[in-house]
């Protein structure tokens, strides 16, 4: 097995992979729901435009079914971007 090596993948050490780097957006037929983090935690976006904290669970409790395809005619993007 080969082990990790700094500089070994510049375009990963560049990257930032947190957490705070990703918008997950869940949509159906008439919605999207979008998810990310922000300085204070995980923030749910709902179709409206409303903004609601919600904990890492409830994020999972919203995505893994979608994931699953569980929940019929619903796809889950994720897109990176940089922290602000």
């Amino acid at each position: 097995m080969m082990g990790w090596a700094p500089g070994r993948n510049l375009i990963l050490d560049a990257m930032d992979l947190t957490n705070e780097s990703y918008v997950i957006s869940i949509s159906t037929k008439a919605s999207t729901e979008r998810y990310y983090r922000d300085k204070a935690g995980w923030v749910k976006e709902s179709a409206r435009g409303r903004i609601f904290r919600a904990t890492a669970e409830q994020v999972l409790n919203h995505v893994l079914p979608a994931l699953a395809g569980v929940k019929a005619n619903v796809s889950v993007k994720v897109e990176h971007r940089k922290p602000s």
